[in-house]
């Protein structure tokens, strides 16, 4: 183990270097020093009793080796082996688990570890062998303290006390004595012709092994036993005195007053009448000067009554008199009848009475029953009466071994007569602390007068159905209480949900006008999708039509003519010139025809769609280059239309222009459109050569235009006013409302346009 610590050592020197490993250092060195002693215990073997001794409890606990030579002080036949050596430095305790073991006297060689042991220091695991014989070991005298502190345990001392009892014990006699103040016992061989009762007052010088009696679980000591190895070791000093009983008994009331002869080793001899016993306890003997508590172990029983003579040793307990460690005979005087004292709380308060057989008057105000163990007698239950006389509480007590039913069917607050022997408690100035009373019998007690009614146990009936009745009102007021929350809380929950309800319809009302709206825009929306898609319809037709009945006729007119031209090219030049230039003719129709079509289909597909700009537009593309001059003014602040209105008059104004190219011969169109609040108007004028509205062309004769005019302006809640004459020109003005309900008007049936219109 040297070798491990001085490499651990080099190891953490070589770490100092960093500054983390300092503070490691410093503890290691401190581990190290504050363990040193042990480490040098453990290393080294211990040789001699005190050394084991002088160890710790956590010292003795690490088993350090020990090796001792001396002698055997003390070992019993009934220790199982265990025994004390002691050499020249001291003795010691060896727990020795054998059934051999040396002698008093032998010389032996102990080798064994450490044990904290139960109170102080012994040797544990051991290996002895005997060297030989040798005289006990000097006794050391000691004085009764230090006995007493328990410093002196396994040692061989010499003391001295006054026995005051001695019995056989096994194979050896035990002894109990006194010293100065102290008791003790001490164990010896018998010794031939020793009288036991002769010991008892001897002042006697014992030596022998001091063996400590200690609690194992706090290890503290308790008190000290002396064992004595040879009846050598017993010595008497002073024997006792001549019998006792041949000398004159002395009053009860004298045992603590002052006597010239008094010793505190020396007997007394008194005589009185039994008023109580507690078997190897104590009994209780009166005479005309008062009553005395004797102490004595002896089983013999006495009665209440008898006259008994006891022997004993004066002493003084909670600062009253009582005669110790007694011994007692009756007399040979008849039994009497006692009949006890009447005393009163002031005469005990004055410290009277004491140990005496008297009457009390009290008021029964609790009772207690408890086990109180096994007693020599029997008795096993304790019943105890806490009565009350004037302003002074005692109790009365008595012993059974069954439940004592005479007591405790005693109502509390009974006033009762109590007969005892009494028992003072006395502080050290004399003044009496408290008394009780023990009872000789149960019958001791007697009810004078029962309580009234309103006796504690019917206070607290009382309190209980006052308790019961108040818990009965608190418990229907909560119930009523809980009831009322619970009714509050349905209410509450009722008005939350009639709001939550009210809330609820509103929300449902406010969704209902929302989803309508919802829905009407819905429904116009799907109107006017259904317009829009009516009018590309009517308007796919109408160009279908117009492909088929201009484009392609004359395209097929065209080719006819190529035809005609190819066949008469070379006989008759001049007939297919002719019929070239009608090719030629029939080529620039389908040309006007092919661009009318196509502003039909762009004439809406401009980002941002104005009504002037469009009329403008498809003015100049479908005036061409006929040389017409087309003007247009507009009045008022232009007001957002709705498609259908745009594209109709954009419709009607395309067909107005295409008229005048076709049939007015004129030179200017001019274009008015006039804007307000109500009404749009819509007006086109020429200056060509007119024509007379009763009398030109109409559906009969193949000629829609104005007809087609007349049908979108109706179907728009409009009017027209169609206004001509032969060399005046032509006016066509169209009035539009623009209320909300022009946003849901439809669309005209498919019109169609032909070249002649008018």
């Amino acid at each position: 183990m040297n070798a491990a610590n001085n490499h651990m050592t080099i190891k953490m020197m070589r770490q100092i270097r960093k500054p983390s490993a300092w503070w490691s250092f410093v503890l290691f060195l401190l581990f190290v020093c504050g363990n040193l002693p042990v480490v040098a215990r453990v290393n080294d073997t211990l040789t001699n009793a005190s050394a084991v001794l002088a160890l710790s409890a956590k010292e003795a606990a690490a088993g350090i080796p020990i090796s001792v030579k001396g002698v055997v002080t003390a070992a019993e036949t009934n220790w199982n082996g265990k025994f004390f050596v002691q050499d020249s430095s001291g003795g010691v305790y060896v727990e020795n688990i054998s059934n051999q073991h040396p002698v008093p006297g032998d010389v032996v060689e102990v080798s064994g570890i450490s044990n904290p042991g139960g109170y102080a220091p012994i040797i544990r695991k051991p290996h002895w062998k005997k060297l030989g014989t040798a005289p006990l070991p000097e006794a050391k005298p000691v004085t009764i303290e230090r006995l007493m502190s328990g410093v002196e345990d396994s040692q061989r001392i010499e003391i001295s006390g006054i026995v005051r009892t001695a019995q056989l014990s096994g194979n050896r006699i035990g002894i109990e004595l006194v010293s100065g103040g102290y008791r003790f016992h001490a164990y010896f061989p018998i010794a031939p012709n020793v009288e036991l009762q002769s010991l008892v007052g001897a002042k006697v010088l014992l030596r022998g092994t001091a063996a400590a009696a200690f609690n194992g679980s706090l290890r503290h000591f308790l008190t000290v036993t002396l064992f004595i190895p040879q009846p050598a070791d017993f010595i008497i000093e002073e024997p006792a005195p001549a019998n006792p009983f041949d000398d004159p008994p002395i009053p009860l009331n004298s045992i603590a007053q002052y006597r010239k002869d008094n010793s505190p080793g020396n007997q007394v001899h008194v005589k009185g009448v039994v008023t109580y016993q507690r078997k190897c306890e104590d009994l209780f003997l009166q005479d005309a000067t008062g009553g005395l508590q004797v102490k004595s172990k002896l089983a013999q029983a006495v009665v209440p009554g008898e006259v008994v003579e006891a022997v004993g040793f004066p002493a003084v307990e909670n600062f009253l008199p009582v005669l110790e460690d007694a011994v007692f005979r009756k007399a040979a005087e008849p039994r009497s009848h006692l009949e006890p004292k009447t005393a009163t709380v002031a005469e005990l308060q004055r410290g009277l009475h004491h140990a005496a057989f008297v009457t009390l008057r009290g008021r029964l105000i609790d009772r207690l029953v408890r086990g109180i163990g096994q007693n020599a007698d029997g008795t096993d239950i304790q019943t105890t009466l806490v009565l009350q006389a004037t302003n002074f509480i005692f109790a009365a007590e008595k012993d059974t071994s069954e439940p004592n039913t005479l007591l405790t069917a005693i109502p509390i607050g009974s006033l009762v007569e109590v007969s005892g022997i009494c028992l003072l408690d006395s502080s050290d100035a004399g003044k009496i602390k408290s008394f009780r009373l023990l009872l000789p019998t149960s019958h001791a007690v007697r009810v004078i007068e029962k309580p009234g009614w309103l006796t504690p146990q019917h206070l607290l009936m009382s309190l209980v159905v006052v308790f019961i009745v108040l818990l009965m009102a608190i418990g229907w007021t909560g119930m009523v209480a809980k009831k009322n929350s619970i009714l509050k809380s349905l209410v509450h929950e009722k008005e939350t949900a009639q709001k939550e309800l009210q809330q609820a319809h509103d929300q449902l009302e406010e969704r209902v006008k929302e989803r309508t709206a919802q829905l009407k825009v819905e429904m116009t929306a799907r109107k006017e999708s259904e317009l829009q898609f009516r009018a590309v319809l009517t308007e796919r037709t109408r160009l279908a039509q117009e492909l088929h009945d201009t484009l392609e006729q004359t395209m097929t007119g065209i080719a006819l003519q190529q035809d005609l031209v190819a066949n008469q090219f070379e006989k008759n030049p001049d007939s297919a010139s002719h019929h070239l230039k009608l090719a030629r003719s029939l080529m620039r129709r389908s040309q006007v025809d092919l661009r009318h079509s196509v502003w039909g289909l762009r004439s809406r597909a401009e980002e941002q769609f104005n009504l002037t700009n469009a009329l403008i537009t498809s003015g100049r593309q479908i005036t061409g280059d006929t040389g017409i001059r087309i003007e247009v003014e507009m009045v008022g602040e232009a007001n957002p239309l709705s498609e259908i209105v745009e594209e109709n008059l954009l419709r009607i104004g395309q067909e107005a222009i295409t008229n005048v190219v076709k049939h007015s011969g004129a030179v200017l169109v001019k274009i008015e459109l006039h804007f307000s609040p109500q009404k749009i108007v819509l007006q086109i004028r020429d200056d060509g050569k007119g024509f007379d509205p009763e009398a030109c062309a109409g559906p009969k004769d193949g000629h829609f235009g104005l007809l087609g005019i007349r049908e979108r302006t109706e179907q728009m809640g409009g009017e027209v006013l169609i206004t001509s004459a032969p060399g005046i020109g032509t006016s066509v003005r169209v009035e539009i409302p623009t209320n909300e309900s022009n946003g849901d008007q439809t669309l005209p049936p498919p019109i169609e346009d032909h070249e002649e219109s008018v």
